[in-house]
Order: C-alpha cells, then sequence, then structure tokens
C-alpha cells in the first residue's frame, strides 16, 4: 500500500497548482456576480442597494411595457409616470 504513494508525489504540485488556479477563478467570479459577504465594503452595500433599486425600476417598465395596452394608452400611462 505504501509503495503506491510514492506514485502520487510527482502529481502534488500539478494538483497544487490546479487548487490555486481554481481557488483565484472563484474568487474572481464571487467579486464579478457580487457573491461577497455584506458589510465588506460600505460602497459595495451601497451598489447592491442602487442595484436592487433600478433591477425594481426595470420590472416596473417591462411591465408597462408588456401589458398589452394600446399605443397611445402606453403613452398616457408615461406621461403620468413623468408628471409624477
Amino acid at each position: 500500500m505504501f509503495d503506491e504513494i510514492w506514485v502520487l508525489i510527482p502529481l502534488a504540485p500539478f494538483l497544487l497548482g490546479g487548487l490555486a488556479i481554481w481557488t483565484r477563478h472563484q474568487s474572481k467570479m464571487a467579486e464579478k456576480y457580487g457573491h461577497l459577504p455584506k458589510g465588506v465594503d460600505a460602497d459595495t452595500d451601497r451598489m447592491r442597494e442602487e442595484m436592487k433599486y433600478l433591477k425594481e425600476r426595470v420590472a416596473v417598465l417591462e411591465q408597462i411595457t408588456t401589458d398589452g395596452h394600446s399605443t397611445k394608452q402606453l403613452e398616457n400611462e408615461i406621461e403620468q409616470l413623468r408628471d409624477r
């Protein structure tokens, strides 16, 4: 059994290198897609709140445009929203 373990020793640098690459990739993806823990940075929390607000606004705009209203009704709704 211990004779076979020596075969794995030459593979150790490749395994460690692969682990380092995978770890770096995971941290970049977490940073890119916002999976960092809350409270890491004040700017991060502020941007998260702003992103949430903007997504809600886009959802409302999508709902307005896809309600099946006629063009004239849609124009009236947009004008009413501008008056707010």
